[in-house]
């Protein structure tokens, strides 16, 4: 059996590393890379030739039997591929409903990473974890980057700058790490998440937890928010509102699996902002949390920057 690897587009990652090529060669598997497939995440075509037979992107789709890609590949690729071939990706098919119809129209076999259940079992293939962790991360160095002032505290021989006020929306995976980049950059942080059980892991990590009574807690909901009710919408709205004033960066997070991300940051919010404030929007894929974000555009909006980048974790390879 022939297993692929195709390179990404407008993605750093690859689907598979030298290192773990390896381990499934000796499964007894045939390895195709493409050309270049490991390039933007600093891997050369010589590392792969030890276990993996490079060929061109033609080629590889000729002959694969199994496919393993971290963004599906566009419909007129997947038509080469052969009858009841295997597809391993991240198909999101709460979002694209029609995926499962199209594979089988077209002979194939698919497999998303994505619906993977977070369970201890499961761990070692949680892709949605591992990678709201780097959007985590990078979602801070983005808004840092647009900010037009310091996160931490200055006291120079000119005086003080007092720290950046950092607000967090949603304390899963993503948040958490977002909570945790912002303290070690020395900004002040509060978070708020529908989940109470999340409290203890903010405050773990230096952030001040915001407290919204009468929100609907699932402990089996696998760290994605719940759908709530409206009275506790209207009062979380009110809760945000009151504090976005006074944020500097404002990271949203919250997603309800299979539904559109609950809107936490209306306009008029956006608009009682600090001119020079920054959102990032993890949930632009899936409708936005702001009510202006766009997905994969950056905005300015009455002087507030709004990233509604639903890829961050790609930047790192």
């Amino acid at each position: 059996m022939k297993f692929a690897i195709p390179r990404e587009r407008e993605d750093t990652r690859v689907a598979l590393v030298p290192e773990v090529a390896e381990k499934v060669k000796a499964l007894g598997l045939e390895i195709l890379v493409e050309e270049g497939a490991g390039a933007s995440a600093y891997y050369t075509d010589e590392e792969y030739v030890s276990v993996a037979t490079v060929t061109t992107r033609q080629e590889l789709l000729k002959q694969a039997d199994m496919l393993l890609c971290i963004n599906p590949l566009p419909d007129e690729e997947l038509k080469q591929l052969k009858k009841d071939a295997i597809v391993i990706s991240e198909f999101r098919p709460f979002l694209d409903k029609e995926v499962a119809e199209k594979l089988r129209a077209m002979g194939l076999r698919g497999f998303s990473m994505d619906m993977i259940p977070r369970t201890t079992l499961a761990q070692s293939m949680d892709v949605l974890s591992s990678m709201a962790s780097i959007a985590g991360y990078k979602a801070v160095l983005e808004a840092a980057r647009h900010l037009p002032r310091y996160f931490p505290m200055m006291i120079t021989a000119a005086g003080s700058i007092r720290p950046a006020k950092v607000l967090i929306l949603g304390a899963g995976v993503a948040g958490l790490q977002a909570i945790a980049t912002a303290r070690r950059l020395g900004s002040m942080v509060e978070a708020s998440d529908t989940r109470l059980a999340a409290k203890e892991e903010v405050e773990s990590l230096g952030g001040k937890f915001i407290v919204v009574e009468g929100a609907r807690d699932d402990k089996g909901a696998g760290g994605y928010a719940v759908e709530q009710s409206e009275d506790f919408l209207q009062r979380q709205r009110a809760e945000v509102q009151a504090r976005a004033a006074k944020a500097d960066v404002i990271i949203t997070t919250a997603q309800v699996r299979g539904r559109k991300a609950p809107l936490l940051l209306p306009k008029e919010t956006v608009e009682k902002m600090r001119r020079g404030s920054v959102i990032v929007d993890l949930a632009a894929s899936t409708g936005g949390n702001c009510e202006l974000t766009q997905d994969n555009k950056v905005i300015e909006h009455n002087g507030v920057t709004i990233i509604g980048n639903s890829n961050l974790a790609g930047l790192m390879p």
